[in-house]
């Protein structure tokens, strides 16, 4: 069995069949540039910065809170306010993918 292609391994195989079905459905795919990774960086660490600033003061009010009812509510609200951070973040990255 001498054959001069080398194995493939499960996740270079999948790779070829994502991109042939990208192909089929006509989806077209542009590496991104280097610009573009940089843009998509600094939006990350913005929004991670967020998060995390948002975090660490739902932790200190909940630090200050007894009742189990204003406990929920800020806990509602810290989701509220992660989720569309999370959003912002997604969307603005998928902007400059687009280009």
């Amino acid at each position: 069995m001498t054959n001069d292609k080398p194995l493939k391994s499960s996740y270079e195989l999948a790779m070829e069949r994502f991109k042939k079905s990208d192909e089929e459905a006509g989806v077209e795919r542009k590496p991104v540039t280097a610009a573009q990774k940089a843009a998509i960086a600094e939006i990350r660490n913005f929004y991670d910065a967020k998060i995390a600033e948002l975090e660490v003061l739902h932790k200190g009010q909940l630090m200050t809170l007894a009742d189990p009812a204003e406990r929920e509510a800020r806990e509602q609200e810290y989701r509220r306010d992660r989720a569309r951070f999370t959003s912002e973040r997604e969307s603005k990255i998928e902007k400059i993918r687009r280009g």
